[in-house]
């Protein structure tokens, strides 16, 4: 995908705001006000190891009706953030695509517009644990002004900044829960013993990989070969590695299922049934 503009833009004065306090005046400070801001319909996000998670972000935007807004060097949009505005611990940016807005009322000195955007989050950006969290948003505007000479010899890059948050309730972001099962021996007598064995692991942002995620509950679930949905057995305790292991009596064909319904870090995660033939 390409890049826009407004990320190379936002990305350097993020990084500057990390070291200096942020520097605006009343006088080059761009008078925007983003409101109604929704990310992800207010629903938490799940990220697992490797796939680009694509959220929706939706907000109001109103500017002066003299400001032009191009996304070629003026750009306006939603980021994601954690920590402060001035000192963000953790940031994503609208990088891909530039938002897609509609007019929906003007005065002679405003415009206002119903926006559309798609953040990207990539597991590469998500540093620890720790960004398993509440994300806030903000409103961002950048201007660049930049010069090439012919010669290669010399460039020139000037920008201007401003942000403005937290607005609206923010996003959570979740790691991504994986689960497994097999229900054994196979097959096996009607009222005979099943155990049910299976593990829970979720994704661990530093590592690359999926790790045991141990002392959680875990719902173990049946349906009737004839049924079309599940009861609740049992629940079961992850142990070590996320390992789960219960036993249960056989009575009937049918699919044994794990459910782990997610913690306020990690998402919730189903395995596709197990089927047993009971004879």
């Amino acid at each position: 995908m390409r890049k826009l503009a407004i990320g190379i833009a936002t990305s350097g004065a993020l990084a500057l705001t990390g070291l200096l306090a942020p520097v605006a005046s009343a006088a080059t400070s761009a008078d925007l006000v983003f409101s109604a801001v929704t990310v992800n319909s207010g629903k938490a996000v799940a990220v697992g190891t490797t796939a680009t998670v694509k959220v929706p972000v939706t907000y109001t935007l109103t500017r002066p009706s003299d400001l032009t807004i191009d996304y070629q060097t003026t750009f306006a949009g939603v980021l994601l953030y954690r920590g402060t505005l001035s000192r963000m611990a953790n940031e994503i940016d609208p990088e891909d695509d530039a938002p897609t807005c509609t007019t929906t009322a003007t005065t002679d000195t405003t415009v206002t517009e119903s926006c559309k955007e798609t953040l990207a989050i990539e597991p590469e950006n998500l540093y620890s644990a720790s960004d398993a969290t509440t994300w806030k948003a903000a409103g961002l505007y950048s201007k660049i002004d930049q010069d090439d000479d012919d010669s290669d010899g010399h460039i020139s890059i000037d920008y201007d900044y401003d942000a403005w948050g937290p607005l609206g309730s923010g996003v959570q972001i979740k790691r991504t829960a994986k689960l497994t099962v097999n229900a054994s021996p196979e097959p096996v007598k009607k009222g005979g013993t099943i155990t049910v064995t299976g593990k829970l692991t979720r994704a661990n942002w530093e590592t690359g990989t999926y790790t045991g995620y141990t002392s959680q509950k875990a719902t173990l679930q049946f349906r009737a070969k004839s049924a079309t949905s599940y009861t609740t057995v049992k629940t079961v305790t992850s142990g070590t590695g996320g390992a789960l292991k219960t036993t249960t009596k056989a009575t009937k064909d049918g699919y044994y299922r794990y459910v782990f319904a997610g913690t306020t870090t990690t998402g919730s995660a189903t395995v596709a049934g197990d089927y047993i033939d009971v004879r």
